[in-house]
């Protein structure tokens, strides 16, 4: 149980850390203890104190109306508790509204119909649709749960390879609260904590400048919705290519002609999910994984080396 949890009601902080689970459910397990907090049974209205293990021992029945359907998955690492995958950029993660179907969720049931028994077939965080990288996915019910606590712990770490408008000096760190935005249900915007914003931290260093652009990394400590994208765009440092905070177009001065075609193409945030490290749910063990550049986003960078070096010359 994460140690911000603490104080919480029994049946609330396990809602918390079994996301993806109805509170009545939550609640009828803990009643039936078939829910336990540290191997004792509780009530509903017990409080945490935090650092307590939840087990559950229960049978699951399906949990999701989405069909396996048969979409190839780029599999990094898997065994039984962990499925690691490399997402495509243009795969959405969950059906929903416009996206019925044609999910990451439809091709992992296809993979593992077992994955039905787990909340959104075992899929712990996401990525948008256009963002690509690494991705990892829990096969039991336990796995689901520890991934989901580290997750609000801060003991997943993830990095990702982004590219910037504008040129960065150094790295640096950004701590500013992120919700929705409050007339447009796409986005996502800086709020302050009593607008409904949720506390988001990003860190970020610098890896390469280019004439008017930058490859940096960002490291996450919170995982909200856009969050490198709003947090990029709030110090006026937009991703290449995204639609919704990047300002539209922009071409160096003096761009020769592959580079334009380059950045005319690139219709998608230039955002890559590169590698993910927590620990494994059963074993304890670290696991590290990794997802390589894809092609576009190495031929917008190898662009961008390559009208650097021609205005050096």
């Amino acid at each position: 149980m994460p140690d911000d949890l603490a104080g919480s009601r029994a049946d609330r902080a396990a809602a918390e850390v079994l996301k993806g689970y109805s509170r009545s459910r939550i609640t009828g397990w803990i009643k039936s203890g078939e829910l336990t907090v540290d191997g004792r049974a509780c009530k509903p209205s017990d409080p945490v104190t935090g650092g307590e293990r939840l087990v559950l021992d229960t049978a699951i029945e399906a949990h999701t109306d989405s069909a396996a359907e048969p979409i190839a998955l780029d599999i990094v690492q898997e065994d039984r508790d962990v499925l690691v995958i490399a997402k495509p950029a243009g795969l959405v993660v969950h059906p929903g509204a416009g996206n019925p179907a044609g999910t990451l969720e439809n091709a992992l049931l296809h993979h593992d119909p077992k994955l039905a028994a787990l909340p959104r077939a075992g899929i712990v965080h996401r990525l948008d649709k256009e963002t690509s990288g690494v991705m990892m996915v829990a096969r039991t019910l336990k796995a689901h749960a520890a991934l989901v606590a580290a997750l609000a712990a801060r003991d997943v770490h993830r990095q990702y390879e982004a590219v910037v408008h504008g040129t960065i000096v150094a790295g640096g760190t950004i701590d500013a609260a992120i919700g929705r935005h409050p007339t447009d249900r796409l986005r996502q915007a800086i709020r302050d904590e009593e607008a409904g914003g949720r506390t988001a931290t990003t860190h970020y260093r610098v890896r390469e400048r280019f004439r008017a652009h930058t490859r940096v990394e960002c490291r996450l400590e919170t995982g909200r919705t856009h969050q490198i994208r709003v947090h990029m765009a709030h110090i006026r440092h937009p991703l290449v290519g995204d639609p919704l905070y990047g300002g539209g177009l922009k071409l160096p001065k003096g761009a020769g002609a592959e580079l334009v075609e380059v950045l005319r193409g690139f219709r998608r945030q230039a955002l890559h999910a590169e590698r993910i490290e927590f620990a494994h749910p059963r074993t304890g063990k670290p696991v590290v994984a990794e997802a390589p550049r894809p092609a576009d986003l190495a031929r917008l960078i190898e662009a961008l080396r390559a009208d650097t070096r021609a205005h050096a010359e």
